[in-house]
């Protein structure tokens, strides 16, 4: 195996059915904002070297506020990883998006208050969000979904809530009004810490259900619902690992294309370099050396 550029982090869904179908060498990592999810799996999956974390680690025993997102993002991006493709469950906020599809993200409407910043103490960056998904990540996945059975949607605004419980049916009408497509708990701050790091970023949504909005079959009992809710969750998983198969030929070609991501900092960092503490240079070396050295 090389080095990994390409990571791969898996969402409720996808976590088992890559880890099913791909070995290689764990590695347990350490980072100035404690410990990742679990191990870095380092494999090569269809003749292509990636980074694989389960977001809510082994046994998915973290619920999405209590996932290490920087410590997932800030690990990744030591191991030398510059492209990640994301996957989440989400519920469909939309008629026309249905189970089973898949849905490339184009704009998210952030609810949560997690820690969201690299930049806690010591310095002050500020980078631009306007597109929080990669544009280049983006285009690349929507033609690779041309070879997938499913639908796959070039686009769609995620609402991130905080969990862990589901939203109320007032909620759920209210995230339609403000324009959203797709609701879930995972997205944020996973893609602002990405943009942080330099790193190109993709979230591709697994719709399991259409949330509370859209009344239930009253003829299904919550047994049922519940089992065709991870039925959808299955098929959709199944239709991600299709999309990333179609995808990572393609993107393994282009890691080194020019992207706005990937110079994130350059305009962002607003502290005077000449005042930055040294041990801050060190703790966060692998995100901000090249701007200090």
């Amino acid at each position: 195996m090389g080095r990994a550029r390409i990571g791969i982090i898996g969402g409720t869904g996808l976590e088992r059915a890559f880890a099913e179908q791909a070995g290689g060498k764990e590695v347990v990592a350490d980072t100035p904002f404690g410990s990742p999810s679990g191990p870095i799996l380092l494999t090569r999956w269809e003749g292509v070297d990636v980074a694989f974390i389960s977001r809510h680690g082994p046994g998915h025993l973290l619920n999405p506020s209590a996932v290490p997102y920087r410590a997932n993002v800030f690990a990744l991006k030591q191991l030398g990883v510059t492209h990640v493709l994301a996957s989440g469950a989400t519920g469909s906020l939309r008629e026309e998006i249905e189970p089973g599809h898949l849905v490339i993200c184009d704009q998210v409407i952030d609810k949560t208050l997690r820690d969201n910043t690299f930049f806690d103490r010591g310095m002050a960056a500020h980078v631009e969000f306007a597109e929080p998904f990669c544009p280049k990540l983006r285009s690349l996945l929507a033609r690779a979904g041309e070879k997938v059975a499913t639908v796959v949607h070039p686009a769609g605004t995620y609402v991130c809530m905080e969990g862990p419980q589901f939203s109320t049916v007032a909620e759920s009408r209210m995230h339609q009004a403000w324009g959203g497509d797709l609701i879930g708990m995972t997205a944020m701050p996973e893609a602002k810490l990405a943009r942080e790091a330099e790193i190109c970023y993709a979230l591709i949504a697994l719709p399991t259900d259409y949330d509370c909005w859209r009344p239930h079959d009253p003829s299904k009992d919550r047994q049922t619902l519940l089992a065709e809710i991870i039925g959808n969750l299955e098929t959709a998983a199944a239709n991600a690992i299709e999309l990333l198969r179609a995808a990572l030929p393609v993107l393994v070609k282009r890691l080194d294309e020019p992207c706005p991501c990937r110079d994130a900092l350059s305009l962002a960092i607003w502290s005077d370099k000449s005042r930055v503490d040294r041990a801050v240079i060190e703790r966060l070396r692998p995100l901000i050396g090249r701007y200090f050295d």
